[in-house]
């Protein structure tokens, strides 16, 4: 899920039971499926960002029903889906963490499951083309890592996400600058998880994370960063436990929306964020 800044609407694309892939636009009130002329294949755990730069929302990798990776490259411009066909590309890959690094221009994937290992490349998305970076240091393999913009301090943030190998969760914070990653050790921080969703808050300056799945069991807590430390809020309603939800900040309505993800069940309730509490939208 992304927030399309060119259309005011927040995006997200998912698929059917029969895998086909459906389009749907959340204007601030409700969603609405849309009907483009071409869109991607069916597929799980893709990865997705707004590009300011190209004013497309851009779509890279996830896996199809017999969960094998993909690596194709899509934008979509408000009103339907393009195929991209870059000179050099990722390897296919799902469950990597992307967002749009507004310091560098560029939409800055990284990591991933190639389905028998997770990795720890870096690579850059310039409108046209993927660039894989060579930082000098850099988070260690891991799928399933929060990760988003920090506009106050201009860089990167990753937090968390699954080792590989020993498939356990991780609680480490990054930052990337444009060129090299650099772990931060914050006075405090989540605990260790995998699946968390993230977004930047405009409206607070803060980045927001909530939920994931740790070793044992699923979250439902709320933290904020501030660019140095973590810090836990404790909001007087909160979404129910969950991982892989969607999340993104709709700035049409100035909050942070999260929507689905997996519980004990799939989920299909929305919530928004304030910067201090949580509200659910009525259903539909």
């Amino acid at each position: 899920m992304a927030f399309d800044a060119a259309n005011g609407t927040v995006v997200l694309l998912r698929h059917s039971t029969s895998w086909r892939s459906g389009t749907w636009i959340w204007n601030g009130s409700a969603w609405a499926q849309q009907h483009p002329k071409t869109s991607p294949p069916g597929r799980e755990d893709e990865s997705m960002a707004y590009d300011a730069a190209t004013h497309t929302v851009v779509l890279f990798g996830g896996h199809n029903q017999e969960t094998v990776p993909l690596n194709d490259t899509w934008t979509w411009n408000g009103s339907t889906w393009t195929r991209q066909h870059p000179q050099a590309s990722p390897s296919a890959r799902y469950a990597a963490s992307m967002a749009y690094d507004a310091a560098t221009h560029t939409t800055v994937l990284f990591g991933g499951s190639v389905r028998s290992h997770s990795v720890n490349t870096t690579w850059t998305w310039n409108g046209s083309d993927w660039t894989q970076q060579h930082p000098a240091t850099s988070p260690h393999s891991r799928e399933a890592a929060s990760l988003a913009y920090d506009a106050a301090t201009h860089a990167v943030v990753l937090f968390g996400g699954q080792s590989d190998p020993g498939f356990v969760a991780l609680g480490d914070t990054w930052t990337w600058n444009g060129s090299d990653w650099t772990q931060q050790h914050p006075a405090a921080s989540p605990s260790a998880r995998v699946a968390a969703s993230m977004a930047y808050d405009t409206a607070s300056g803060d980045t927001v994370l909530f939920g994931g799945h740790s070793a044992s069991q699923l979250l439902n807590d709320t933290w904020t960063w501030d660019g140095s430390s973590w810090a836990q809020q404790h909001p007087a309603a909160s979404p129910p436990a969950r991982e892989l939800a969607s999340m993104a900040y709709d700035g049409a309505t100035k909050s942070v929306v999260l929507f689905s993800g997996l519980g004990s069940v799939l989920l299909g309730d929305m919530w928004t964020w304030d910067g201090s509490d949580w509200t659910q939208l009525p259903a539909g």
